[in-house]
């Protein structure tokens, strides 16, 4: 690899001044399966930008996780150090930035994108993020770019030069000022393009935020900044300030069991292999505990995550069930996810069952006023970890909701049917939306048929944390809290 590959590891801009507004083809050469660059003979280019550009085409080819398959490209091509973190800056910022990406190389190309042969498409949104939001010198982007067109669709390496060579003479805050619209005119259409999300999630974003642009704007700049990797050190396993020394990193500012991570592959430490620790959101953390927090009278010994996969939260309780003398029971409707809770769980005083939560008082498993405490941590949007999962908000759609919404209320009514009279039940959200917040608590608890007090949740998170709102449900922020978009209810059953 020469110099110039690396001359300048790319740093994530994700911060540009917005104009005018708050915060600123099949060919040979493809394996036809895979659609991969070729690995033998002459690189297409440089192997980080290969893992990042073979990473961006699965999840544009196959709906793949860029989180997940870009791990095992990684894996496959023996990436480690810098080249894994240039290829991972490659693969996520690109896919945060698609949008705004592909109105430029739209207009440099005199065409719409969805007229470009994909594999073409996918190096040119690579060779694009590169010249716009990365310090890596333009020549090179270019260069490697054309190269890597020329090994995945040879046809339209001539085309490729001309599209990134347009790309070059004009800045990125130029061609925000050519692409976006006037803020003064359409503030949202502004946003969208200059932070890149798609309009409906702002839209949602600054509802939940009050009507407040300046502020979504803060969110959305903080969105697209590459987060910092949160493990939970599991009570009675370890202990945050320990392991924070162990593994290099600092203890949370929120959670006692938060610890952030510098740097590094979280699968590598030692205390995630052997059980001490997850990865895990500073926010999951923090519902989860606020669940157990909530006061109790009688009976507080049986406790129900009712969407338990993949694993985090009922690892966390299960851990603070060893200490309590209590036990959880695991809700897991998908197979493959109910592996992972059983994995993740593993010595601790929690029983898995593979079914569908929705099944209070049909299964024995699950009986109605069986539980003292249940977690619902509701399957949605998932608009609350657009920093974690980049191409999620251009996959999305708002006519996901519908369904989504649907199941939030109906495993909402399952859990107040699940838990005990004076019992209480967190639900769970990584979604802002109202629709998936405010609107399916009031809706669910209405079709539940008991009847339910809300708990202010503002006391059972830690004190000192700021921006809680006026309750008694709580809302957390990236750009507050550092989390992702958590929201929680506490209910507490009265008849």
């Amino acid at each position: 690899m020469t110099s110039e590959h690396h001359a300048d590891r790319p740093h994530n801009t994700g911060r540009p001044r917005r104009p005018g507004g708050p915060g600123y083809g099949r060919t040979q050469d493809r394996d036809a399966r895979t659609g991969r660059a070729p690995r033998a003979g002459r690189p297409a280019s440089d192997p980080a930008r290969q893992a990042a550009y073979e990473a961006i085409a699965a999840v544009h080819r196959d709906d793949a996780y860029a989180n997940l398959v870009l791990s095992e490209i990684l894996r496959g091509m023996g990436l480690h150090g810098r080249d894994a973190a240039f290829a991972t800056e490659l693969t996520y910022g690109t896919l945060r930035a698609l949008g705004t990406l592909d109105l430029i190389i739209g207009d440099a190309a005199g065409r719409e994108v969805s007229r470009i042969d994909p594999p073409a498409r996918d190096a040119l949104r690579l060779g694009a993020y590169q010249l716009l939001f990365t310090r890596v010198p333009a020549h090179a982007a270019v260069n490697q770019t054309v190269d890597l067109v020329r090994a995945v669709a040879p046809a339209a390496h001539g085309f490729a030069n001309a599209v990134m060579r347009s790309i070059s003479e004009t800045s990125l805050d130029d061609w925000l000022t050519k692409l976006a619209p006037a803020y003064e005119q359409d503030p949202v259409g502004n946003l969208a393009v200059v932070h890149n999300h798609p309009e409906w999630v702002i839209r949602a974003f600054s509802e939940a935020l009050g009507g407040d642009l300046e502020d979504t704007a803060r969110l959305l700049i903080e969105d697209n900044q590459a987060p910092v990797v949160h493990l939970c050190a599991r009570p009675g396993r370890s202990d945050a300030i320990e392991l924070a020394d162990e593994v290099g990193g600092v203890p949370g500012a929120f959670s006692p069991y938060a610890v952030y991570l510098n740097g590094g592959s979280p699968a590598e430490l030692g205390a995630i292999r052997n059980g001490r620790a997850h990865v895990q959101d500073e926010g999951s953390q923090l519902v989860a505990a606020a669940l157990l927090a909530a006061p109790l009278e009688g009976r507080d010994d049986r406790w129900l995550d009712l969407c338990a996969g993949p694993g985090g939260k009922a690892g966390l309780l299960g851990a603070i069930a060893a200490e309590r003398g209590a036990r959880v029971t695991a809700v897991e409707v998908a197979e493959h996810r109910a592996r992972l809770v059983d994995q993740a769980t593993a010595g601790m005083p929690v029983t898995v069952l593979p079914t569908d939560g929705r099944t209070v008082g049909r299964d024995p498993d699950l009986p109605e006023e069986g539980f003292d405490r249940v977690l619902v941590d509701a399957p949605c949007t998932g608009l609350g970890s657009l920093r974690r999962r980049p191409e999620s908000r251009w996959r999305r759609k708002p006519t996901d909701l519908p369904p989504l919404t649907k199941l939030q209320r109906e495993l909402l009514v399952a859990a107040l049917r699940a838990v005990r009279p004076g019992g209480v039940v967190a639900y769970v959200t990584c979604s802002p939306h109202m629709v998936e917040t405010q609107v399916t608590v009031t809706e669910g608890s209405r079709r539940s048929g008991v009847e339910v007090d809300f708990v202010d949740a503002r006391p059972l998170l830690p004190a000192g944390m700021p921006h809680l709102g006026t309750g008694p449900t709580v809302q957390l922020w990236p750009h507050r809290h550092g989390t992702d978009a958590m929201f929680l209810a506490v209910l507490r059953r009265t008849s």
